[in-house]
């Protein structure tokens, strides 16, 4: 019976609220009115306990689930926030690992029905409110909570975080967030508030100055963790250097992909903040909560490697810099053939991505399960323009078998491209 009342709530919520992974720009909404309005209706449960406000391009799911991951080793209650799901609604939201109980769920929209019906939020509003209602109900000391798009306008734009940390800034959503840089980091910069400290994992020439204004505007401090913090290869991992001494040794990190040295820093002086907020956080819960970040939140599809022979990968990363660290990580990884099984959504600016990608490999060309997708024939003819070859198999899962018949035991599979991609993998 929950199964059934659930999976009924799950269908009303799709079929009732625009959803942006599903339709785009067409659900998104440019202020914060109807987050509000959810939120004061539910006696304002944003304000029931501390949190932590993560925003980026790249990099910001990452982020979130190992700060959330070291805050739980460190004894509190820890809840977390991010988004999209890739098998199950319920992994957006969850506390110490444990995704919300659908009880939870299915109670909280029967309660909060009557207010959709008057405000008409977005899936997305509406989730960010049950997350709210969750970590205040659960009695959480802190949530990590993930930006959904953007910053200054995104519906978890509602809380006073302990910190905000802002991941980096590359080109994404360029029709809904800006065209340049500087007007993609100003909408990031939005979650900066008066007087709470900013960390910013990298320091971009090309934005920083952002961040230092918007920082100057709101009163606060704010730092630039490769300032702060530099890693090197350690024995077994990382070692992480500050101030020129070495303070954290042999970091190992579960979460795999050459481009995680990137969020690290980002971590590590966050944590640093917390504790000048008061948290007690020690050496050893860092290297304890980096160590089993993924299987402890619950993450999946960063640099996941699914099999062994053939190896076989997939990876979230879908805009042209994460695109370009996954194709870095391949490098990396020896193998005698790629073969690329690839699909994208039809509003990514698809041009410099194809140009990224490798010509000598394999493509096996799909689309997702959802209205956003670009059809993998169009596709296809895109990709041949920029010399890629390959066919177009529709079904994620058949695209992955074909290219396993293929594929000889020294090659590697990657599936990407798109996060709705990777979501269909059976098994995942």
């Amino acid at each position: 019976m929950i199964a059934e009342n659930y999976q009924q709530t799950l269908d009303y919520l799709y079929k009732s609220l625009p959803m942006f992974q599903r339709v785009g720009a067409a659900a998104y909404k440019n202020d914060l009115t109807n987050t509000i309005a959810l939120c004061k209706s539910l006696g304002n449960p944003e304000r029931m306990f501390k949190s932590i406000h993560v925003a980026g391009t790249n990099g910001k799911g990452s982020t979130s689930h190992i700060l959330a991951a070291i805050l739980q080793s460190a004894g509190y209650k820890t809840g977390l926030y991010t988004s999209p799901h890739l098998k199950e609604f319920t992994e957006r939201i969850k506390v110490n690992g444990q995704e919300v109980d659908r009880n939870f769920v299915v109670a909280f929209v029967k309660g909060i029905k009557p207010v959709l019906e008057r405000v008409h939020p977005s899936f997305f509003e509406m989730t960010v409110a049950m997350a709210f209602q969750y970590f205040a109900f659960m009695k959480v000391n802190i949530a990590v909570i993930e930006v959904g798009l953007g910053g200054r306008l995104d519906s978890t734009n509602v809380i006073t975080p302990e910190v905000s940390v802002i991941t980096n800034i590359s080109f994404d959503h360029k029709e809904l967030l800006g065209d340049t840089l500087e007007k993609i980091a100003f909408e990031k910069a939005g979650i900066i508030k008066d007087g709470v400290p900013v960390v910013i994992s990298e320091r971009q020439s090309a934005v920083e100055h952002v961040f230092v204004r918007q920082a100057a505007l709101h009163s606060s401090p704010i730092s630039f963790a490769s300032d702060v913090i530099s890693l090197r290869p350690g024995k077994y991992g990382y070692d992480a250097w500050q101030a020129e001494r070495p303070w954290l040794t042999n970091i190992h990190m579960d979460l795999k992909g050459q481009y995680q040295r990137k969020n690290l820093p980002g971590v590590l002086a966050s944590v640093l903040q917390l504790r000048n907020n008061g948290f007690e956080i020690s050496d050893a819960d860092i290297q304890k909560g980096v160590s089993v970040a993924a299987s402890l939140t619950g993450l999946k599809g960063r640099w996941q490697i699914l099999h062994t022979e053939p190896l076989t990968v997939c990876d979230t990363g879908h805009n042209p810099a994460g695109i370009a660290e996954v194709l870095h990580q391949i490098n990396l990884t020896p193998h005698r053939h790629l073969h690329i099984v690839f699909g994208v959504v039809k509003d990514k600016d698809l041009s410099e991505v194809l140009h990224l990608l490798p010509s000598e490999a394999s493509y096996y060309f799909c689309q997702a399960n959802i209205p956003r997708a670009m059809e993998a024939a169009l596709l296809k003819e895109a990709a041949a323009k920029v010399g890629l070859r390959g066919k177009v198999v529709l079904n994620v899962n058949e695209a992955l078998l074909e290219a396993t018949q293929n594929a000889a035991k020294d090659d590697l599979i990657f599936i990407g491209g798109s996060t709705f991609v990777v979501a269909e993998i059976d098994g995942l």
